[in-house]
This record gives structure tokens, sequence and C-alpha cells, in this order.
């Protein structure tokens, strides 16, 4: 589609909270948003910001037609949902289900502040299962202004940019703002503390060290855990078996080496602590999907 302006009428929804802000998308921007090939799996559809939300309660006996985000930033809420009872406290977050019937509101006596958001598209659903991998929850991340600016800039574009190019930055935007609350549990995989700082410490050996053909149990010897332990630990963190991993490491070297040395593959071979060339060769085939040679004539072509 051309670029064009989108009609934006009567998109603003006033709530009676003193300092606001809302935006309820109109159905033709919705449609535009569900077809274009860049928004379609995730798009906004209403967007906003209640501080001090004191008397604020919603309640949808058949559910909401698009998933919803509410992030707490101060005081207290609540939200009934399949007859649970979930209290939402600063700095926590919940998602709830479309077409699911539910209650919310603010606590009386310590009002919520909450960023808020209705969203859908070919991946909520899938969005809204990683959330929800263990039942319905207020999930606690911690504040940072990065993410409220992440928020303002959405909120901004789609109050005042009605192009169709701005349409889309916003929901890229949106689904990268709503990524770092799902997968904040996610990315303490790579946190400092605990079994993370265990797995960056073995990933950091292992990049120190490519160029030696280590095997499994010289690795672990380097650590204080058992094999057991490390094995288990490191599949559970990264995905992979700890060996698996180091030839990854050594075959990503290997690329390095064919884009910018000379060397020839025997000499890489040996580099990333293969003695054995053609084994090599079928081990970088086999994650790179063509042989060394083939991957430097692509580079050079």
């Amino acid at each position: 589609m051309d670029d064009h302006k989108i009609n934006m009428e009567n998109t603003t929804l006033r709530d009676g909270f003193l300092g606001q802000r809302s935006i309820i998308l109109p159905d033709n921007v919705k449609k535009v948003l569900k077809k274009s090939n860049v928004t379609k799996s995730f798009f906004i559809t209403n967007i906003g910001f209640y501080p001090k939300a004191n008397h604020h309660l919603r309640m949808r006996t058949e559910g909401a037609k698009q998933y919803i985000f509410i992030y707490c930033t101060a005081g207290e809420g609540w939200l009934k949902i399949n007859k649970r009872r979930i209290i939402v406290s600063p700095n926590h977050f919940i998602i709830i289900p479309k077409k699911t019937p539910h209650t919310y509101g603010s606590n009386e006596r310590k009002p919520w502040s909450i960023y808020w958001m209705h969203f859908d598209g070919a991946a909520a659903a899938d969005l809204f299962a990683r959330y929800n991998v263990k039942g319905a929850r207020a999930m606690p991340v911690p504040y940072e202004s990065v993410i409220i600016k992440k928020f303002d800039q959405i909120y901004t574009i789609l109050k005042n940019n009605y192009l169709e190019t701005q349409l889309e930055l916003a929901n890229i935007l949106g689904l990268s703002f709503l990524a770092t609350f799902i997968y904040h549990d996610y990315e303490t995989v790579t946190s400092e503390i605990g079994d993370g700082k265990i797995v960056n410490r073995i990933i950091a050996f292992l990049e120190d060290n490519v160029e030696k053909p280590l095997k499994s149990q010289e690795i672990t010897s380097r650590f204080n855990y058992s094999q057991s332990y490390i094995f288990g630990l490191f599949k559970k963190r990264t995905g992979y078996s700890l060996i698996h991993f180091f030839n990854l490491k050594k075959v990503q070297r290997a690329c390095e080496y064919l884009k910018y040395s000379d060397f020839n593959i025997k000499e890489i071979s040996f580099r990333v602590g293969f003695q054995d060339p053609l084994y090599f060769s079928r081990l970088f085939k086999k994650h790179m999907g063509v042989s060394p040679k083939v991957y430097r004539n692509q580079l050079e072509n």
C-alpha cells in the first residue's frame, strides 16, 4: 500500500482521570493494520495511561475483542478472571486473553497508575501463551525509565502521525515494548547472578579457547561443579549441549576467517581446533548449509 493519511477522527477516549492519555484506533485503521504484511502479526488497537485512576473499574462479561496489557507503576489494582482474583502491585504487569470474561479495577485506598494497551494480530495468541506459561498472574518487572520512554514514543506516533509508515513504526515499537515484559524472565539467562553467571563464565571460556580441540571433560574440569550439573544447566540455559555450542562458536570464528582473511580451508581448520580439514568441512556444512569454500565464494560474489 502507498503512504496515505488514514481517518483518525474521534480516536480519543476520555475516562475522567486527571492527566490521562488514551487513543482508540478506529476500525478503518485496524483493518489496514490487520492486512499489512508489516503489522498483521502484531498491532495495537487501543493505548493509554491512567494516573492515580481512582474508582477505575472495567467489567466485560464476554471479554474483550483484543488482548489487554496492563502495567502498574504505582498504587494497586486487581483482576478477577476464571474465578481467580489477582492483585496487581507496582512494577507488575498482567495480560488478559481476549474473549475471556473479566473484571478489573483500582484499589480504593491506593488507586493504581497504569500504562495499558490492547493488541491483536496473528502472533498475539502465541505472545500471550509465552506470558501464560505458568498461568494467569501478575508478573514483576523492574521499573526502567527507558521502558516508559518507548511507550511515550509509541503514543506520540499514534497521536500525531497517521501515515502508513508511521503506523508501522509505532506497532513495531509496540511489539518491542511488549516483548520487554513477556520475555523479562528469559533475559535472566544472561544475568550475572546465580546460574546465569556460571553459564556466562563457561561461554566466555569457550570463546577464549575456540582454537583448542577441547573435550567435554576438559571443559567441565575448569569449573567446580559436577559434569552432569554443568551439562544440564548449560542445555537448559542455551538450548544446546556443551560440545554442540562449542562447535557453533568454532564455526562462527571460521566464518570470520573466511570473510576477513586469506587463510586457506586447512589453515582455518587448524585455527579453530580441528586437525582433520575434511571433518571440519563436514561440520561447517552441517551448521551453515554450504561448505567453507562455497561460503567464501558466496561472500565474494
